[in-house]
């Protein structure tokens, strides 16, 4: 099945998580992209919304693959595997919601 997947993960690092060590753990978020082909953009932010709806998640990471297949390949892909028990062990709370985009008729 083809067409673009989105792959968004909300969390919130846990309190003794240093800044340092937020900064350290995107960077290597990022570097997945130079590592597994199917992976191919990586963005990510803080909230900066005024709604005060983020039910405590304070940061949001996108990434973009070609079809499921590829996002399958990335899930099980070692290096996503690694990097994924590091950050898990770094958040209080998380979310990952997956998502094919539809654009407005």
């Amino acid at each position: 099945m083809a067409g673009i997947v989105k792959h968004i993960v909300m969390l919130k690092f846990k309190a003794e998580v240093t800044e340092e060590e937020q900064r350290e753990l995107i960077a290597k978020y990022a570097a997945l992209t130079t590592t597994i082909s199917a992976m191919k953009t990586f963005e990510w932010g803080t909230d900066v919304s005024v709604e005060n709806m983020h039910d405590g998640y304070t940061h949001v990471f996108e990434s973009t693959f070609d079809s499921k297949e590829g996002r399958n390949e990335y899930l099980v892909h070692p290096n996503h595997e690694a990097y994924a028990q590091e950050l898990l062990a770094a958040a209080e709370k998380i979310i990952v919601f997956d998502y094919c985009p539809v654009k407005a008729p």
